[in-house]
């Protein structure tokens, strides 16, 4: 364990008076009554705490995925997927994607408040000058093959990144915790940009301090020394609005990833790896590629009923993607925006024949007007429009999830650094339901 410097007294406090809450569960154990305290969120349902169920009942809960438990308590990101609510600090994430801009929202969900006009200006800058990375580091990404996932890339360069800013690991130390996040924030988009430029053979294009972030990666990805690149504003707005609507997504599987490794004392860099390495997954980061590689699969519009009855087919294996939510069982409410990009960016690029997106608009409409989806809440989700516009704009589906990766960071380092101000923070270590084979002697190999 390291030293537990940098937690906030008040959110001790604030614990020791939830403990207190007079609400509490019985649970019959082999004749023996336990009572186990019950916690109430500001939003959700109540918290059974367990904590001490083993020392006192000698059991443990059984919950894989852990789907049913609460690991950690947070006042950034909460979901209600009933009613299909995001909130960001209480803020409904419509409201920010329509009215406010991405470095606006890593500073409320770093920070908990909207800023003012000059701490604004002052994070703006702050992070605008340290998108550059160290000129050494492009020789790290050299080392990698070309035909290397630009994810994979983004693991390597992410986590190596320990070992080109010694000055902002040590986690105890809250002015470097600072320089860490505000070096991710920025810099993580040369990263995932030059990681795609890497990959189609492309000299990389460095930052620059004139443009806003969603430019900046935009001229990074597309720009090339030859001719001068200048940024469509709408384009630029959508992207933005890609950024703001995956910055956080409360306790999924990566941000979980990144708590568990920030448990164990690892520094910041080697934590946001850990949490890119599990986006990668193509059940987690990879929904929105998988989503244009279905619609690829679809072909013309002419099979969508064949795949729409497949979808109904309970043995058939096939899925739309980019329909419905694990969390959210009522509407996406990231959806409705990302939607209105997809038409402006479609509307700007004036593409009309490409059939991938063709396919996707008339799936839509067949899904939406259909009982059968409609029934069971298959709306589209987040996924299937950020797919559709991105592909509009010129990316390879390889880059969806790099994207989705230099969106979540904010996130990602917002849960690291509430998780590391908290009192009552310890090692992660889950239990697991044990059935293997119970004690037996070892067998000489001439016996066996």
């Amino acid at each position: 364990m390291y030293p537990r410097s940098g937690r906030t007294p008040g959110r001790a406090k604030e614990r020791k008076k939830n403990m207190t809450d007079s609400k509490t569960a019985t649970l019959s154990l082999d004749g023996k009554m336990l009572e186990l305290p019950i916690h109430s969120p500001t939003a959700g349902p109540d918290v059974v705490d367990i904590t001490k169920l083993y020392s006192q009942g000698g059991v443990f809960t059984h919950d894989p995925g852990f789907t049913s438990t609460s690991a950690c308590e947070s006042s950034i990101t909460f979901i209600d997927g009933d009613k299909g609510e995001l909130l960001h600090r209480g803020y409904p994430i419509d409201q920010l994607a329509e009215k406010s801009h991405y470095l606006e929202v890593c500073y409320l969900l770093l920070y908990g408040n909207l800023p003012s006009a000059t701490e604004l200006e002052t994070f703006e800058t702050t992070i605008t000058r340290h998108t550059m990375l160290h000129e050494q580091m492009a020789n790290f990404f050299r080392g990698f093959r070309r035909d290397a996932h630009p994810m994979a890339v983004m693991v390597g360069v992410v986590g190596a990144m320990s070992a080109f800013y010694h000055d902002s690991t040590d986690i105890n130390d809250p002015r470097q915790r600072e320089i860490a996040s505000h070096r991710l924030i920025a810099k993580m988009p040369t990263i995932a940009a030059w990681a795609y430029k890497y990959t189609i053979g492309q000299p990389f294009v460095y930052p620059r301090n004139d443009l806003d972030y969603a430019s900046n990666f935009l001229r990074m990805c597309f720009a090339v020394p030859a001719e001068e690149y200048v940024v469509d504003p709408i384009l630029a707005r959508a992207m933005d609005r890609i950024f703001t609507l995956h910055a956080d997504h409360e306790q999924n599987a990566s941000t979980s990833t990144v708590r568990l490794a920030s448990s164990s004392g690892a520094n910041p860099f080697g934590c946001i790896a850990a949490g890119i390495a599990c986006l990668w997954g193509p059940a987690h980061g990879g929904a929105n590629q998988a989503c244009l590689e279905m619609l690829e699969e679809i072909g013309s519009v002419d099979r969508i009923p064949a795949y729409i009855a497949r979808a109904k087919d309970r043995e058939d294996p096939f899925r739309l993607m980019g329909f419905g939510h694990r969390v959210y069982k009522n509407f996406d409410p990231r959806a409705t925006v990302m939607k209105k990009s997809a038409d402006e960016v479609l509307d700007l690029l004036g593409i009309e024949n490409n059939p991938k997106l063709q396919v996707a608009k008339v799936l839509e409409k067949e899904a939406l007007n259909d009982p059968y989806f409609a029934d069971k809440k298959l709306f589209p989700n987040v996924d299937f429009y950020s797919g559709i516009i991105l592909e509009a704009m010129g990316f390879p589906t390889a880059m969806f999830t790099p994207i989705f990766a230099l969106s979540r960071t904010v996130g990602w380092i917002s849960q690291w650094k509430e998780q590391l101000a908290d009192p009552a923070m310890k090692i992660g270590r889950p239990r697991q339901l044990y059935t293997g084979p119970t004690m037996r002697d070892y067998v000489d190999i001439e016996n066996r």
